[in-house]
């Protein structure tokens, strides 16, 4: 259901923030239970809405999903009785991710048939090195009346090369050739954090996983796997963006529940703008009270470089500081849609040839606006918290598919925040 955000903006931010689990980590995971054939239960689990999208599709195919406790981030995920190779569900056009169970059900039934994956519409964003990796380890696969089809009746280890670095694509690989015979090595892989917690819950699953978070990952088919107990990795894209929002409204917080080593591409660019950065072993602590901010370059890059995730948050802040930044988004060329909204608020920026010139000022003003993506949706609640007035911002629907109780996260922080069913 659509529902509008609601922000009463300059405020300065106070307080801790504790981080929930990386939502990229949770979708895949989620869908990695199916391997296991057995009981699983995650901790940590983001109360968001993929996740329970993906809890909605393990239902529907037979699996028993209970939650062991009243904060509803641990649950029991019982695969024994799954009985369907076929998810048809229009309600997984909602996400990007449903196509991980194309992988995790082609393991473990030699067949499976998905939906085409929806999500964020900020770019085209093909599944042809899915296909390639999918094909290679011995499936047939078609794309027919908007579904994923795929067969096969054995599947034997093989060398892929990406040809471009594609975090679904290596996740997927992953999934399909935990049981193929032989040996799976994929090249030019992915090596984002949540690739290796991912692949950490498959070895914990009886899988035989190794090189997960460098460009080479070697798996080692198997055939039995059992269930396990796993606690998802906190959310990097979730942290930053509080890190940002500090940023943005000159505040001092400080971020629980974080791997630091995660976000060291923000951590150096925030302190390239003059904000204090502190880290410890499960804390990030930001300071930009009363620092004279200045602008800086951005070019998103695979990890460990920037994150796209986070250049539209990154963005924002950068319309807030002193002189001239150029932001660049090497992963998705597309992905500046939300642009016009951001000059809703006062924003200077400008967007040329795949660059967007962002000229600082003095302040935001407050703006009714619209998100467009997900992270896009962050970015304009950063925005308005930044503003002066009252910042209404329409599609919200997009920002819950990835942050937990963003709301009451911010009122915590000091910020005066609610939902309205009102559109605007």
């Amino acid at each position: 259901m659509s529902s509008t955000i609601v922000v009463h903006g300059q405020k300065k931010l106070s307080g801790e923030v504790f981080i929930s689990g990386a939502k990229n980590s949770a979708v895949a995971i989620l869908a990695s239970c199916i391997i296991a054939n057995d009981k699983c239960i995650l901790e940590n689990l983001p109360d968001i809405e993929d996740v329970r999208i993906m809890i909605k599709a393990l239902k529907e195919i037979g699996a028993r999903c209970v939650f062991k406790n009243k904060n509803k981030n641990k649950m029991e995920i019982d695969t024994h009785s799954v009985n369907s190779s076929e998810l048809l569900f229009e309600y997984l056009n909602q996400m990007r991710a449903s196509y991980y169970f194309v992988g995790a059900l082609l393991s473990r039934f030699k067949q499976a048939k998905v939906i085409l994956p929806g999500g964020c519409a900020f770019s085209v964003r093909p599944i042809d090195q899915h296909i390639k990796a999918i094909e290679a380890i011995g499936a047939e696969m078609s794309i027919e009346h908007g579904a994923i089809d795929v067969k096969a009746i054995k599947l034997a280890g093989k060398i892929i090369f990406f040809d471009v670095i594609s975090v679904g694509a290596t996740i997927n690989a992953m999934l399909a050739s935990v049981r193929a015979e032989g040996i799976t090595i994929l090249k030019n892989a992915a090596k984002e954090p949540h690739v290796v917690d991912t692949a950490n819950f498959l070895n914990k699953i009886g899988a035989e996983i190794k090189g997960a978070g460098t460009d080479e990952i070697k798996i080692i088919g198997k055939k039995s796997f059992h269930g396990t107990e796993y606690c998802i990795m906190p959310d990097p894209i979730e942290a930053g963006t509080y890190m940002i929002s500090a940023a943005i409204t000159r505040s001092q917080i400080c971020i629980k529940n974080v791997i630091s080593k995660h976000l060291e591409s923000l951590s150096a660019k925030l302190r390239e703008t003059n904000c204090e950065i502190e880290t410890g072993n499960d804390y990030i602590k930001v300071d930009a009270y009363e620092k004279d901010l200045i602008g800086t370059n951005i070019k998103t890059m695979s990890y460990p470089g920037f994150p796209t995730d986070l250049q539209p948050q990154m963005t924002a802040y950068l319309a807030t500081t002193k002189n001239t930044s150029i932001v660049t988004d090497s992963i998705w060329f597309d992905r500046f849609q939300y642009i016009n909204e951001l000059k809703k608020f006062g924003a200077d920026i400008k967007f040329e040839n795949g660059v967007a010139i962002v000229n600082g000022v003095k302040k935001l003003s407050s703006a009714q606006v619209c998100a467009c993506d997900l992270r896009a949706g962050a970015a304009l609640i950063i925005a308005g918290i930044a503003s002066d007035g009252v910042t209404h911002i329409s599609n919200s629907q997009y920002i819950d598919r990835g942050y937990e109780n963003i709301i009451g996260k911010f009122k915590n922080l000091g910020v005066n925040i609610k939902r309205s069913q009102k559109k605007i």
